[in-house]
C-alpha cells in the first residue's frame, strides 16, 4: 500500500475541512508548492489534490496552481473537486494532471460517466469518488446524500477501466479518529478496481490496519499537518 499526501486548496490556501463542512475549516500557513516538494521530497510518487472551490462552483478554479504542483519532480498528481464536463477533465489532464477524480457528475449522469471511462483516451485516467455517509454516496461538495450505497456502486464498476475507487467516509474525514476499516474492506472487495482510503488517518497504526485490507493507496491530510504522522516513516510503514 502506497500513502498519498492531500492538498486541498481554497483559495490559493492549503486548508482542511472537519467532515467536509466548509463552515468547519481549519487554515494551514503553509504554502502549497513547497508543501507539495516536501512530501516528494519524503518519497511520495502521487498527490491527491481537491480544489474546493471547484467543488463549490462546480468547476475547476485553481488550474494555474495545479499545473505547478504537476511539475514538481517525482510527483504525479490526481486532482477533483468541481469536475462536471469532459472539457474540465480535459482541461486538468492538459494541465499535466496524472488523474481526474469525478464524484458528483458521476452519480447525478451515470451513463455520462460510463461513457467517458470506456472512451479509450481516458482510460486508466479516470477515478471514481465514493463519498459516503452512513453507507449513502454524498455528492455536490458533500452538500447532498444520494440514496445509493457506497458498496453497490462499486460492485457496479467492477471491472471498469478506472484507475480507482477513491472512498472517503464523511464521517471520519478531518476528524483524526481512525479510517471506517470495515466499510473499506467491503468496497475493496467489491471488484478488482484499486481502492484508495480516505478519512481519518491519525497513527501509523491506522496506516498498518489499512495496509492489511488489500487496499491500493490511503490518502493522509491533516495528521500531517499537524504533525501527528511522519511522512517519511508513513510510507515505509505502508509499504
Amino acid at each position: 500500500m502506497i500513502v498519498i499526501p492531500s492538498i486541498d486548496l481554497r483559495g490559493g490556501r492549503v486548508v482542511r475541512l472537519k467532515q467536509g463542512d466548509y463552515a468547519r475549516q481549519l487554515n494551514y500557513d503553509v504554502d502549497p508548492l513547497a508543501t507539495a516538494r516536501a512530501f516528494a521530497a519524503a518519497g511520495a510518487t502521487w498527490l491527491h489534490v481537491v480544489d474546493l472551490d471547484g467543488a463549490k462552483e462546480g468547476r475547476p478554479t485553481q488550474t494555474d496552481l495545479i499545473r505547478q504542483l504537476t511539475q514538481i519532480a517525482g510527483l504525479s498528481v490526481q486532482v477533483g473537486g468541481g469536475i462536471r464536463e469532459k472539457t474540465h477533465v480535459d482541461l486538468l489532464l492538459q494541465s499535466g494532471v496524472g488523474r481526474v477524480v469525478i464524484g458528483t457528475k458521476a452519480m447525478e449522469d451515470w451513463s455520462w460517466f460510463q461513457a467517458l471511462v470506456h472512451d479509450p483516451p481516458y482510460g486508466g485516467k479516470i477515478v471514481l469518488a465514493l463519498d459516503a455517509k452512513d453507507g449513502k454516496v454524498a455528492i455536490r461538495g458533500w452538500t447532498q446524500t444520494s440514496s445509493r450505497l457506497a458498496v453497490d456502486v462499486a460492485k457496479e464498476v467492477a471491472d471498469w477501466p478506472l484507475a480507482a475507487i477513491l472512498y472517503t467516509d464523511i464521517a471520519k474525514d478531518g476528524m483524526l479518529l481512525g479510517p471506517n476499516y470495515e466499510q473499506t474492506r467491503a468496497i475493496a472487495e467489491a471488484g478488482r478496481v484499486p481502492v484508495i482510503a480516505s478519512g481519518g488517518v491519525a497513527k501509523i497504526d491506522h496506516l498498518r490496519r489499512l495496509a492489511r485490507l488489500s487496499i491500493w493507496a490511503a490518502i493522509v491530510g491533516r495528521s500531517l499537518y499537524e504533525g501527528a504522522i511522519d511522512l517519511s516513516e508513513a510510507i515505509r510503514a505502508a509499504s
